[in-house]
């Protein structure tokens, strides 16, 4: 049974939504714990969807120089890109899309934002918030609260694509609706009933009364 949500505009998350960069996280923070012998899987369990900083602080021990850190560490993530694909359905989804209609919001710096969106083929909008930008990072709603000002429109009048629940939990406390893709955990999705889409492939966007119509498989 098809499902369709309307909204003035369309808020992505990068990592995990448009593009499966997994591979390289994973890569990125098993580097991080050998540095300081800790637990990878820990990290990783509650890194996706934040800004490295952030993750970064919360692990590292006393005393740590986080910002030699992480300009160390987003170095080797931007030079990396084995293993980074587009979603499926991605690019045509965004393709359809009116210009000035949708905006990227990611946890990412905004140099590896678009190497990333470029390398994949994806394209990148006029509107983009990156990790720098913001005060507070997701789960705080600021970034999706900032893309939407940036395009004109309340955030309550906002569609919300996202993977994480840290991304999730920003979305929902913007007052956007919110879509999950993949199938990662999150207790957000789960107790709000929220829907979920494996990927792009099936989903169709109609223009139509000044908004966006997206049918959900």
């Amino acid at each position: 049974m098809t499902r369709t949500i309307s909204a003035r505009a369309i808020l992505f998350d990068m990592d995990g939504t448009l593009v499966d960069s997994h591979p390289v996280v994973e890569r990125i923070w098993a580097e991080f714990a050998r540095r300081f012998d800790l637990d990878v899987a820990e990290i990783l369990a509650t890194s996706h969807g934040v800004r490295m900083v952030e993750t970064a602080r919360k692990y590292a021990p006393h005393g740590t120089d986080i910002d030699a850190v992480v300009a160390d560490l987003s170095r080797i993530e931007y030079d990396d890109t084995e293993g980074v694909t587009a979603i499926a359905g991605a690019r045509d989804l965004l393709d359809s899309l009116p210009h000035g209609s949708w905006a990227l919001v990611t946890s990412a710096a905004r140099p590896l934002t678009e190497k990333r969106m470029a390398g994949v083929g994806l394209p990148i909008p006029a509107v983009i918030v990156t990790s720098e930008v913001v005060t507070k990072g997701k789960p705080d709603p600021e970034p999706y609260l900032r893309a939407a000002e940036q395009l004109g429109v309340a955030a309550s009048d906002c569609l919300v694509f996202e993977d994480a629940e840290a991304g999730i939990r920003a979305g929902v406390a913007s007052g956007a609706q919110v879509v999950v893709v993949g199938d990662a955990p999150s207790e957000t999705a789960d107790r709000l009933g929220l829907p979920r889409i494996p990927d792009h492939t099936a989903l169709r966007v109609e223009h139509a009364d000044g908004g966006l119509h997206v049918q959900l498989p």
